[in-house]
């Protein structure tokens, strides 16, 4: 089967954002000078639309945690707070959504978990937006909210394309409890680990808190509205976001230049604001969604990885002390007056032997250098890194 190159790929998300831009470009060239508040009680609308916002990104970050511990990724619950503001700076910034690549990039040094299975948990959490937004968008049709502006047969197309997802997952869960798909299984089990938040009586949880994200996001651009004055009703703010968030899925340049906005057009025009103030709300939408966010996954990036580098598996509070021994080189030891050439040419046959002969375990041997002193203390912080290293996976 014909897969294009990531070249091909990415000439083809920038087609698609010049064409967008294009023609929200001619739309806007059509309407009134943008429309901004003009008091002090639309700027505060505004601080409110901020707060709901961050309330959103707060609520992503919290639902990754838990996909990641359903998916059994030793992390910090921070990190996945402050990764998801990392990552939506790169997606506003980078091609191809760039920001996941840094999510996992960065979060990969910082855990035992393979690369993989972060990649997995990532899928998971946009699987989950894509099954709310087409259930939204369904329920919003039918319903004939603002009009049903994309008509009735998108909304059929996605209801069916969830249903039939769901059918799928449950044949394939049930196949392979029955031992089918075993070697298939066992070639994807990193990246589908995750993915068991849907057979997971937890899944339901997290595909609530999904739809109340969206329904935050709607919120926002609901306060922005007020902020220009505008009486939207809530289900129409809703209606909005989903058509914004639905066309910003397809591939596009840095930003989803182009295609969220063009989204943002379709919406308000079937809500019936046009003009300035349907320019002004698109420029305001904008700077609340993507600015802040940009601008402060910018600084955690440069305030708490500052010494990422990629592929490299750096200390972190997960791995403690015990896992930068595992993936750095010890620093050389310099040579001291009473070194010994004869003796460091000598085979070292019983590195582990005690004094009596028996053979020594990581406890013995740290109880024995205890006892031995001198040169011999050297080595107890390293050996008491180990043993407390090993307590730890042990423990998990």
């Amino acid at each position: 089967m014909y897969r294009p190159s990531p070249t091909v790929q990415r000439r083809a998300s920038i087609v698609v954002s010049v064409v967008a831009l294009a023609l929200v470009a001619w739309w806007v060239s059509r309407q009134d000078a943008p429309k901004f508040p003009d008091s002090l009680g639309g700027y505060l609308w505004l601080v409110a639309a901020l707060a709901v916002y961050a309330l959103a990104l707060a609520a992503r970050g919290w639902r990754w945690h838990r996909i990641m511990r359903l998916a059994e990724i030793p992390h910090d619950r921070a990190d996945a707070y402050r990764l998801t503001l990392v990552g939506y700076m790169g997606n506003n910034v980078l091609p191809a959504r760039g920001g996941e690549v840094m999510r996992i990039a960065i979060l990969g040094t910082r855990t035992t978990a393979k690369r993989r299975t972060i990649l997995g948990s990532i899928l998971a959490e946009r699987i989950l937006d894509a099954a709310v937004l087409a259930a939204l968008f369904a329920v919003l049709t039918w319903f004939g909210v603002a009009h049903a502006p994309a008509g009735q047969w998108p909304a059929a197309v996605a209801a069916v394309a969830l249903v039939l997802g769901g059918i799928a997952l449950a044949g394939y869960l049930a196949l392979r409890r029955r031992g089918h798909f075993a070697s298939f299984n066992e070639k994807v089990r990193p990246v589908t680990r995750a993915l068991k938040v849907f057979a997971h009586a937890e899944g339901l949880l997290l595909a609530s808190l999904s739809a109340a994200i969206w329904c935050c996001e709607g919120t926002t651009l609901l306060l922005v509205g007020h902020a220009l004055g505008l009486e939207l009703h809530f289900l129409d703010s809703t209606l909005i976001i989903v058509l914004a968030s639905l066309l910003a899925a397809i591939p596009a340049a840095p930003g989803y230049a182009g295609t969220f906005d063009a989204g943002l057009v379709l919406g308000l025009n079937a809500v019936g604001v046009h003009g300035g103030t349907a320019v002004g709300f698109i420029l305001l939408a904008r700077f609340v969604m993507f600015v802040p966010v940009t601008v402060a996954g910018l600084a955690v990036l440069l305030h708490s990885y500052r010494d990422f580098r990629l592929g490299r598996r750096g200390g972190s509070e997960v791995l403690g002390d015990a896992g930068r021994l595992t993936v750095e080189d010890p620093p050389a030891e310099r040579e001291r007056a009473d070194d010994d050439p004869a003796r460091d040419e000598e085979p070292l046959d019983t590195p582990d032997r005690l004094p009596d002969g028996r053979r020594g375990g990581v406890d013995h041997r740290v109880a024995h250098l205890r006892e031995d002193g001198g040169e011999g203390r050297r080595d107890v912080g390293v050996l008491e890194a180990l043993r407390d290293h090993r307590g730890d996976v042990e423990d998990r």
